[in-house]
Order: structure tokens, then sequence, then C-alpha cells
């Protein structure tokens, strides 16, 4: 092929729109998006257990980037407990569970603040980047789901160098009173849920609500003991105690739609309440008063709790040829850690339990104009701004208080040479400020000379960052063919816990410290698309390669500080490569089959640890589906799907890690509607592991633990559309 086939990350505008009748207003979810929509198609949309493609090649033609979107069927259909786990059946997206009810998303490998989780366009800003925190959003809440895989800063800037998943709960009801009830339970937890939705519209003015309630229990491991620092500690009942927790969470929005003009206003808040796994938090435990095994639903010390208030607000002007939109946003997170309170080294007993508080605010905002120039030619514009405030509490320190202020614009232009024949192209400049505070622990530490001194942990600087990044690309179709390439430019400037983190982490066993020479992350990546498919194949491959000249980690060392593994945030060049492919089969009106598979190489080549992959390396995965439906395309619909899922071992390693064996496990959904005139009951069971293996995630923090992943799962939920 003598093309060079390039492609522009291109990240969608900060909702849905379609115009329709001269009125701007966002689609709903079953609607079909025209051509000539503001808003890019991404073309691949997850329906059910198995991935299948659009075959319409119009629709791969919408954009270069290599995404999926996800709608509110898939969402139910795989409930696994939380937003991330339901998600890792897509390929490039995983999840690192954390206890029973949170989980950190990863998108081919990389996560924390190299990915984006956005909410209606809306950069979601809480403690991400911690290990054990997890997402303060409502997932059922959620009517669709856009997750771009690769680069994505054009939109988003910093942190979005490895992709995005957008959240998108922004549905237009079309009628003056409809909603939902859902009632759901899993077995390895004893959760206990319940979901509520309502939504309304008359003329000009609409109105959203939804509240959601869970309460679970310790969850359950195919163990009964685990060892730790070469100690045997026994399970009571299998369960990982003091791992129970509850979540809270509610949202209301009111919104107008004119003939020109569209705004809404919505104020979400998220609750949750959970405990760290005790025996995690130290040995100590052992002789702790707290009687761990009394109840499985107890939330004793260590615990933590989260809530998140967020105020949005969309407004969107259309006059004839051009469209203007403005997203305002604030954000408050409060998070709170508490454990027994105890000594450590040089500091005496604490009076209280409040280990650590972060108290952070955000503020955001977003200007986008799209206008067309000519007939060929679609231009957008934009500029973001967002401001971070946050501050610290508690007897320990892991980072200390600071101010991010970051402002970014960008300018894209998309190039119609002919239908099957579309580049584009795009610039963004970047300016971000991080003052950081000084820190010094509320107690004396000895010196060499014999002096005591109240020891700095963090020295009060300031740093500035400062990056143009690009992204080009083209879209080339031919026959059943769709062929997409990109490449591009992205980075990412060092977070506060990078650069000033110096502190014990006892939820996850190690000691932290940050670097704050740390020079800003850049990343150069190469993605391509390659698509065919007929009325019954369709098939998928998307290959991609990824350089970073100065990728900054947390490097694992032999080296033990106050009784715990020492983990240091340096740099190194990496190159990092992979694939996601897929090939889906309708074997028959009722029948469905499809494979789906990933595979990433990473290497470091420069520094201490040169030649070695990246600690907590995603080993390669594949995956089956078998669906069989019952009456389709009906209101009675029923099916019922087996799934197999294969992970390969993970001998790839940076020393001291170790080895992770590969595992399969057997899956199985079913489910089915019922129609009651205008409503419908969805019954949908999602049951895991069904053979109660024994296994271990690489990428969680616990398999350090000899904690293997919960054992058998099933999922059930109830839903009533109104």
């Amino acid at each position: 092929m003598n093309r060079v086939l390039l492609a522009l990350v291109l990240l969608s505008p900060s909702f849905l729109q379609v115009s329709k009748a001269n009125v701007f207003v966002p689609t709903t979810i079953d609607e079909t998006i025209p051509a000539d929509t503001a808003r890019v198609d991404t073309g691949l949309t997850l329906h059910g257990v198995t991935v299948l493609g659009n075959r319409k090649k119009d629709l791969q033609m919408k954009t270069s980037v290599n995404s999926v979107v996800v709608d509110r069927n898939y969402l139910t259909t795989n409930y696994s407990g939380s937003l991330m786990q339901s998600l890792s059946g897509v390929p490039g997206v995983k999840a690192s569970s954390i206890g029973s009810g949170e989980s950190k998303p990863t998108i081919r490998g990389l996560g924390f603040n190299r990915m984006v989780v956005a909410e209606d366009g809306i950069k979601h800003e809480g403690q991400q980047w911690g290990d054990d925190h997890g997402l303060e959003i409502d997932q059922f809440a959620i009517d669709r789901i856009e997750i771009m895989k690769g680069p994505a800063a054009l939109l988003y800037g910093s942190d979005a160098i490895g992709g995005v998943i957008d959240l998108y709960s922004n549905r237009i009801p079309n009628k003056p009173f409809e909603g939902a009830a859902s009632i759901f339970t899993r077995t390895n937890n004893e959760s206990l849920g319940l979901s509520a939705k309502m939504s309304g519209r008359q003329n000009h003015l609409y109105w959203r609500t939804n509240i959601t309630a869970i309460d679970y229990a310790d969850y359950k491991v195919p163990t009964d003991s685990i060892e730790y620092y070469s100690y045997r500690i026994g399970l009571h009942n299998r369960r990982l105690r003091n791992t129970a927790g509850r979540e809270l969470d509610g949202s209301a929005t009111l919104g107008y739609i004119g003939y020109r003009f569209h705004t809404d206003l919505k104020v979400s808040n998220s609750y949750n309440k959970s405990g760290f796994f005790a025996n995690a938090h130290g040995l100590e435990v052992r002789l702790s008063d707290i009687d761990y095994d009394h109840s499985s639903r107890d939330i004793d010390l260590p615990q933590h709790s989260v809530n998140h208030l967020k105020v949005m607000s969309h407004s969107a002007y259309q006059a004839d040829k051009w469209v203007l939109e403005m997203s305002l946003a604030y954000q408050n997170n409060i998070r709170k850690e508490s454990s027994e309170p105890v000594s450590h080294g040089y500091m005496p007993k604490p009076a209280d339990a409040l280990e650590r508080e972060f108290k952070k605010h955000t503020l955001t905002g977003n200007l986008e104009l799209t206008m067309p120039i000519g007939d060929k030619h679609s231009f957008k514009a934009g500029i973001n701004t967002e401001y971070q405030h946050n501050r610290r509490g508690g007897w320990g320190f892991i980072i200390p208080d600071f101010e991010t202020l970051s402002l970014g614009g960008f300018l894209f232009d998309r190039f119609t040479i002919t239908k099957d024949l579309i580049v584009n192209a795009g610039l963004r400049y970047d300016f971000a400020r991080t003052h950081i505070h000084s820190y010094s622990d509320w107690y004396k530490t000895p010196t060499a000379d014999g002096d005591s001194v109240y020891k700095e942990r963090s020295a009060n600087s300031t740093r500035s960052f400062n990056s143009v990044t690009w992204s080009t690309g083209v879209n080339y179709s031919v026959g059943n063919w769709v062929l997409k390439a990109n490449i591009g430019k992205s980075f990412r400037m060092p977070i506060p816990k990078e650069l000033g983190a110096d502190g014990v982490n006892y939820h996850i066993f190690r000691y932290e410290k940050g670097n704050a020479a740390l020079d800003p992350e850049e990343s150069y990546q190469l993605d391509a698309g390659i698509h065919w498919s007929n009325d019954r194949v369709t098939v998928q491959v998307d290959p991609y390669l990824n350089y970073f000249p100065n990728y900054i980690y947390m490097n694992p060392t032999a080296n033990y500080y106050e009784g715990l593994q020492l983990y240091y945030y340096t740099q190194s060049r990496v190159v990092r490569y992979g694939f996601e492919a897929q090939v889906d089969w309708k074997i028959l009106p009722t029948l469905e089959a499809g494979v789906k598979g990933e595979y990433l190489y990473a290497e470091q080549l420069s520094g201490e640890k040169k030649g070695y992959t990246l600690p907590f390396s995603t080993p390669w995965s594949v995956d089956t589906d078998v669906k069989y439906s019952f009456q389709p395309e009906t209101d009675h619909e029923a099916y019922v799907a087996l799934n197999l899922h294969i992970v390969g071992a993970q001998n790839n390693i940076v020393p001291p890690e170790k080895s992770t064996p590969g595992y399969f496990t057997l899956n199985m959904t079913a489910g089915k509607t019922f129609a009651f005139h205008d409503n419908t009951l969805r019954v949908s069971l999602h049951a895991e592991n069904l053979l109660n293996r024994k296994y271990y995630d690489h990428t969680s923090y616990y398999r350090l633990m000899d904690i293997p992943e919960p054992g058998r799962n099933v999922a059930l939920m109830l839903t009533y559309n109104f």
C-alpha cells in the first residue's frame, strides 16, 4: 500500500447533538445520527455479550480514531458490580478491582492520570492518583459510553495520553413522564441495590432525576488462607474481612430547548463508604480489639469514605452556519481514610483515627466553535481551562497541598476529499502551573548528629509546563474495507503525587517517594485500523505503536523503608506496542459467535531497569463468545450466552516483581424482556467464574499478598421501564 495512512485523534464534542426541525437538542440513545451532525460517530457499538461491529461503512468513515460505543443494554447485561468491571469486556479496557465495589480503569495498560474519565464532556476530577480510589460516578445514571483508545489530548489536554472514557447521561426525554426502576443483587458479596430514574418534558422544558443505593458485604475468594510477610492468615468463611461497603448516589437535571438555544444544569452527588481489607493494612491487625469476623457487613477500621459533588452546566447556540457550545463545572471531592491509631517508626500514637483527608475543589470551563468552510471542510476550535485546589489533613502524609491551573486551546479541520477519502489535522497548545506547598511531620525524627527535627516531607515549589501537541490522519474506504491510521503527539504534566509524595501507603503496603525534578511526559503514537465486513461477518484489527521519551513510573525496589517496600518515581524511555482484534459471525438470525483478543508489549529503553517491561503490565487475553437468541428483534427477546475468558501468564516483569500464571474463567449471561403494553420488564443474569477457579490478576496489587480474585459470582438485575 503506497499511501501512508494517518489519523487524527478526534474526540467528540461535549455532548451528542443533532438538528431536528431547526431545534438544537442532544439525541436520545435510540436515534440514528445523521451524516451532517456536529458529533462524530465512532462506528462500533456494543449491544450485548458478543461484540458486533457496525456494518455500515459510512459510520466507520465518521472518525479515524479507534473507539467503541457502549449502550445502556450492554451495561445492564454485563453488570459486574462497578462500572469499570462491567466495561472490562471491551477489548483494550481493563479494570483493577479494589475490594467489593470499586475498580480502576485502564486503556491499553495506561490508567490513573494517563487516561481521562469524563461525564457529559466534563473531565471527572477526584483523587484519581490513588491505587485504592474508585470512580465517584453513578453507573445507573449513564445512558451511553464512548471509549477512545489511544492519545486523545486534542480536546482534553494533559492526562488524555492513553485515551478517554466519556460517560453520557444527557438523554432528552420524549414524554411528559417516563422512567425506569432496577433492583439488583450479587451473590459473592451479597450486595443489594436499588436504582430509579424519572424524567419528563413539557414543551421547551425538561427534567431528569436519578437515585441509587447499594449495600454489600465482605467478598469471597476461592481460598481458606493467604500468606503475607511469611505469615499465614486464615480467612473466615473465605471472606476478605472488612471489605464491605455502601453507596448512595443522586442527581437532578433541569433543561431548556429553544429554537436555536439549548441549556441545562445538572447537580449530582456520589457518596461511598467501604472498608480496606484489614490484614492488608498491617500485621498489627492481629493485635486489634476489633472482631472483624463478627459480621460480614460491618465497616470497621481501616476504612475510607468519599463524597463527590458535581455541578455542571452546558449551553449551545446554533446559527445557520455555526454552533457555539459552552460547558462549566464545579466539583468538590472530599475523601477520608481512617485507621486504628498506632505508632509507626518515630511517629507516636495519634490522638484519633483520621489518617488522611483530602479536600479537592475543581473549576472547569470549555468553549467550542464548530462551522463548515465551503462544501469540503468542517472546522472546529476550542479553549479549555481548569483550576484545582487540594488540601490535606490527618496524621498521615502521602501527597502535599497543591493548586494547579491549566489552559489549552485547539484547532481542527476535517477535509472530505471524496466520500471514500477523508483527511484531518489538528493542533493544540497547553500551559499548566502547579504550586506545591511544604509539609513537615507533626512529630520529631532523630538525626545522625543526635538532634531531633520535624522532618520535611515536601518542599515549597512551583513548576510550569507547556507543550504543543498535534495529530493528523486519514480514513480510506474501498469495497468492504475501511482503513484508518493516525499519528500524533500527546503530553502529560507530572501530578503533585509524582512530584512530592513521601510517605507510607499502608493500604497497598509500600513506601512511596516522589521526584520534584520530573519533566513533563511526552508520547508519540501511531494507530491503525483495518475493518472488513459484510452482512454476516465483521473483522477488525487495531494495531498501535507508542513511544515515550520520558515515561514516568513508580519503580519497585528491593529496599525497605519504615518496614515497607520502597517505590520511587523515575523516568525512562519506553516503547509500547500491541493490538486489539475481533471477529464476529452472525451464523443464523438466532445464533452469533465471536472471538476477540488483545496483546501489549512494553520495554524500558533506558534507566535503572533498562531492558525490562513496566510494573503491572497487562498480559495477553482472548475471549470467545457464543450467543443464542429466542425471538430476536421482538418485544419478547430472550437470549443466553457463554464466554470463555483466557489470560496468558505474565513472565515479562520488573524485578523484584513476581510472575503471574495464566488462567481461564467460564462466564455466562442470559436475559429476557417481557412487554406490558407500553412498558417492559428486563431480566438480566450475569455469572462470572462459574467454575470457581483460583487465579491472580497481574494488574492488582492484592496479588502481592497472595490474594486471588473473587470466586464464583452471579448477578441478577430486574429493570422495569415505564
